[in-house]
């Protein structure tokens, strides 16, 4: 099967650019409109009609232009500012004079907001204070005197402008951080993936080569020396780990992408799978299996994964308490989950005990059980009081959320 990815895209810039490209062309028709109704009003009407007829075909022109930062160019930005500046600065040579002394709207109006905006979506609050501060200027020649309402509204532009582009900047620095996070966590649990397969291989040969290499001795038993120092190098390389930078770059306008990448499965089933089928071969003279009559139906990697926790727990049971114990499987098929339930007649585990082997790099219950139960979306808990044995409790979502590891066999401590 190939591999398959999933992008997803955190960005509050583009609804802000989409309101931006609906701002753009409301504000133009509200020009036209008032434009309209106050026609007779005008000195040189004509000079008014030619500036929104450069206005109604520059803004749904551009509209692909405030579609996302990527395609708002600086020259974009400066020639959109350009149209809104000479729109204010035509006013009094086409509107009556006492109306523009009166505080009459400009030919463009509202819609030279857009423009400002666009500077401060794009280029933070410092684009937008250059970008207002011209608005300003040409507002005061316009008016020929700085005039109380017309200060009034330069300020609100000044302020609004200069406020949404630094919201702006602090939301991009936010899902910078986010992205990162999510990586992190990614990373963690791939770590943790490729924990659980060493562990399940790797750290078992070692220690068995430990153990045998003392009981032979002579060169075996150098040879098991030096398979023990391994052993704890891996185990100390496996419990801390180091989390790798990020490989995945992106444009910023787009906002923090995040790639999440699924393995192939390979030529195994694709639908549901009966997990008695797995559990069937952990059956045996040892360990009793009680299972439902009929088929227990999981995801494909949900089955393996919980099968193969079941298989870690079994481990333990064979390791702490010994090759003879007995052990006992249940399985419960719920209406939204699958329970599997693993109790052996051992000792016990001492209070304190799985804190300080997971402390001592030995991650069988942290990353072959729990772990692999976390990634599936459910949990594991474990109950074990000393001289009664202990009993494991599995409990798996039938539709998984997680990101379910692809393990082997199960792990021990």
């Amino acid at each position: 099967m190939a591999r398959r990815e999933r992008v997803m895209r955190m960005s509050v810039e583009q609804p802000l650019w989409r309101a931006l490209a609906g701002y753009r062309v409301l504000t133009m028709l509200y020009a036209i409109g008032f434009f309209a109704t106050a026609y007779s009003g005008f000195t040189r009407p004509w000079l008014a009609v030619a500036y929104y007829a450069v206005l109604f075909v520059w803004t749904l022109g551009t509209l692909p232009k405030v579609a996302g930062a990527a395609n708002c160019t600086k020259r974009f930005l400066a020639a959109d500012l350009t149209v809104a500046l000479t729109g204010v600065l035509l006013t009094p040579f086409a509107d009556a004079h006492e109306r523009v002394m009166n505080g009459g709207p400009t030919l463009p109006s509202i819609w030279t907001a857009g423009a400002v905006l666009a500077f401060a979506i794009k280029g933070g609050w410092r684009w937008a204070a250059v970008a207002s501060t011209l608005v300003a200027a040409a507002n005061l020649i316009e008016r020929g005197t700085p005039a109380r309402d017309t200060v009034h509204n330069v300020i609100l532009v000044w302020v609004a402008s200069i406020a949404i582009g630094y919201v702006v900047e602090v939301a991009r620095a936010s899902e910078r951080t986010l992205a990162r996070a999510l990586e992190i966590e990614a990373a963690t649990r791939e770590r943790e993936r490729l924990a659980r397969d060493i562990h399940d291989s790797v750290l078992q040969v070692l220690a068995m080569v430990q153990r045998r290499g003392a009981v032979i001795g002579g060169e075996a038993a150098e040879l098991g020396r030096m398979a023990g120092e391994q052993e704890v190098a891996l185990r100390t390389l496996v419990s801390g780990g180091l989390v790798p930078v990020s490989r995945v770059s992106e444009d910023a306008a787009e906002g923090a992408v995040v790639r999440a990448v699924e393995e192939p499965e390979g030529d195994g089933p694709t639908g549901p799978v009966d997990l008695r089928a797995l559990l069937a071969p952990y059956a045996g003279s040892l360990v009793n299996l009680a299972e439902p009559g009929a088929p227990v139906l999981l995801a494909p990697v949900a089955a393996r994964e919980l099968a193969a926790a079941v298989g870690a727990a079994l481990d333990n049971v064979r390791r702490h308490v010994g090759e003879d114990a007995r052990a006992w499987i249940l399985v419960e098929d719920e209406p939204d989950e699958v329970i599997v339930t693993v109790r052996d007649e051992g000792p016990g585990i001492p209070e304190g005990r799985l804190a300080e082997a997971e402390g001592e790099g030995r991650l069988g219950v942290a990353l072959s059980i729990r772990g692999r139960l976390r990634d599936l979306g459910g949990t594991a808990e474990l109950i074990s009081v000393p001289g009664q044995g202990t009993e494991v409790e599995l409990r798996a979502p039938k539709e998984t959320g997680g990101t379910a590891a692809r393990g082997r066999t199960a792990d021990h401590e």
